[in-house]
């Protein structure tokens, strides 16, 4: 059971864990569960990001803990507030940028600003300086009184995020914050999102599916697969949780049973840590992997098992998502059924 902080407002009074999750589930019509007892907790002022695929759950989660969805069970807290009980004051103390950019493009960059401000009743002299503070921040200052229309995707994407800061949130979310965006574009978001946490202590919820990202943002990470959270920790930590040297066999074609008989034999080695095969690859975490390649040979040599290619290197993030999961994480599409929720979901917000 985790333990709740006492609610709070968000004028400032500091908690420990501002976002606390505990068993969340969401199972959409047709038995089709999205999400599956996740449970975690975020720290106030860390950058906490959620990896894995589209259809991984990352956005049904995220969507949960924002209110735009209930969860179908377990209980999730943000600066102590139930997202189901509360979800007014949950609202007044987040700010949210989904994957789909929210700003009208008929409208100038200044003038989507101010049309946020009044959402949230900013007297007009406050709105005025925080639209300037946050166009200088994003770089967008020069072009403020043009239509958006004449922006770059780059740019669009910066305006976005500060449409979500201008009521100055405890959290912000980032749904994919930089998908479909080249990668100097990329890094110079990875910029503004590092200045937000510095200059405003902010606590900042992401989801990507990026290994890149999520090891140059991230203090801690949970990867999620399938709904299911594998592990939760550091990039670095769940780098050194592996325990040693990677190394990766590609078996060539042989008998499903001479497969088991050779992964189980190489489980047996002397510093083997863990070994996970899917499709023909086997994943081997060891100590000294480059003494342990003679023995691996000399293993499946007469269990008349080949070997086509075998790579040793240090553990990166996509080894410890490939321990984690049995798969490589790929830039794939989600489901048809997760397409047509997305699709229902904006139209269901923008109605509102």
């Amino acid at each position: 059971m985790l333990f709740r902080s006492a609610a709070v407002s968000c004028g400032g009074e500091k908690v420990g864990a501002i976002i606390e999750v505990e068993g969340l589930t969401k199972v959409y019509a047709r038995g089709i569960v999205a999400v599956k007892e996740v449970t975690f907790a975020v720290e106030e002022g860390e950058i906490f990001g959620f990896l894995g695929p589209n259809g991984a759950g990352k956005s049904t989660t995220i969507m949960m803990l924002t209110t735009l969805i209930k969860p179908t069970a377990g209980r999730a807290f943000v600066a102590g507030f139930d997202v189901v009980r509360e979800p007014g004051r949950v609202r007044l103390c987040i700010g949210y940028v989904s994957q789909e950019l929210a700003v009208d493009d008929n409208l100038s960059g200044r003038d989507n600003l101010f049309l946020q401000a009044g959402f949230y009743h900013l007297p007009r002299g406050e709105a005025r300086a925080r639209c300037d503070e946050l166009l200088k921040m994003m770089g967008l200052y020069e072009r403020a009184d043009d239509l958006v229309e004449t922006y770059s995707g780059g740019m669009r994407k910066r305006l976005d995020i500060a449409c979500g800061l201008i009521h100055r949130p405890k959290v912000l979310f980032l749904d994919e914050p930089t998908v479909g965006l080249d990668t100097q574009t990329r890094h110079q978001i990875w910029g503004y999102i590092k200045a937000l946490r510095e200059k405003y202590g902010m606590t900042i919820f992401m989801t990507t599916h990026y290994m890149e990202e999520a090891d140059a943002l991230c203090d801690r990470i949970a990867i999620i697969d399938r709904g299911v959270i594998k592990a939760v920790g550091a990039p670095a930590a769940l780098k050194d949780r592996l325990g040693g040297d990677v190394v990766t066999l590609r078996f060539k074609e042989a008998p499903a049973e001479k497969i088991r008989e050779a992964v189980a034999a190489l489980e047996g080695l002397a510093g083997v840590r863990g070994v996970k095969h899917q499709d023909g690859d086997c994943f081997i975490v060891a100590r000294g992997g480059g003494e342990l390649i003679p023995q691996i040979f000399q293993v499946l040599q007469p269990l008349g098992v080949g070997v086509e290619r075998v790579t040793l290197k240090r553990p990166s993030l996509d080894d410890v998502y490939l321990y984690y999961t049995g798969r490589e994480l790929r830039d794939e599409t989600g489901s048809k059924e997760e397409a047509m929720r997305a699709r229902m979901l904006m139209r269901r917000v923008r109605g509102a």
